[in-house]
């Protein structure tokens, strides 16, 4: 179809001193917006219906086909997982391990290298996975009871490419020295867009500030920041206990 003409009458439209132009550009205005005026309590009640249609009818996806089709793809799946806002997306041969109590966003991504014989993600118990986050499993990684990921964190065991620039062009996989376990202690707390990379582990109750790319192995309880990340501040294992309860 050839939008030429359509393109050039709403330049005409737009630009034109035509009063009539003018006018007929004010009315397709109106006529896109279609602000139409209902009395309040009408607005309150349809968002009412809307939202309580789409709530329910994504809930019984959930409950019906995505929990119990991320089940049949996990070697083991404790009770009580919570998936929200779809299912998450599986590339590679990756054994999953899932705990109970978990909450996983659905639009999240698990992939596996294809080096390792066996890749595996485990995942604790009372964990939850936020929103965006990708977990690149190079050799395993783990991720230890209660631990918190907030949305768009990475976890890169593997890079998925080779440094040399004609071996990537070629599609080559990546070294076998760029591929790593990551381990999350218990109760650590990543925050948004938090990179982690292959051979870290983070220690027992430790806070990765937002934005930190962690390159180095973190001690436990402490909050640690930056690029690479460092040690910002000791805390107190009771105090990180309590915020976590609270979260």
């Amino acid at each position: 179809m050839n939008y030429a003409p359509v393109i050039q009458l709403k330049r005409w439209l737009k630009e034109s001193d035509s009063p009539t132009a003018q006018k007929m550009f004010h009315l397709a205005k109106t006529l896109r917006v279609c602000d139409i005026r209902y009395p309040k309590v009408v607005n309150q009640a349809l968002y009412t219906l809307y939202t309580a249609g789409r709530d329910s009818w994504s809930n019984l996806i959930r409950v019906l086909i995505q929990t119990p089709a991320f089940r049949g793809r996990c070697t083991h799946c404790g009770d009580k997982l919570y998936l929200y806002a779809g299912m998450p997306f599986i590339s590679g041969p990756l054994n999953i391990d899932v705990g109970n109590d978990c909450r996983i966003s659905g639009q999240t991504t698990f992939s596996a290298s294809g080096h390792c014989h066996s890749p595996t993600l485990q995942i604790g118990n009372n964990v939850g996975i936020g929103w965006q986050t990708t977990i690149a499993v190079g050799t395993k990684v783990i991720i230890e009871d209660n631990v918190r990921i907030a949305g768009r964190a990475n976890l890169f065991g593997y890079s998925g490419h080779p440094l040399d620039a004609q071996r990537r062009a070629a599609g080559e996989p990546d070294d076998i020295d760029q591929i790593g376990d990551i381990v999350l202690k218990k109760d650590c707390w990543l925050a948004t867009n938090v990179i982690v990379k292959a051979g870290v582990t983070i220690g027992e109750g430790a806070i990765i500030a937002a934005g930190s790319v962690v390159t180095q192995d973190i001690p436990p309880y402490v909050i640690a920041g930056g690029t690479p990340a460092k040690v910002i501040k000791t805390l107190e294992p009771s105090s990180v206990q309590e915020e976590a309860h609270y979260a």
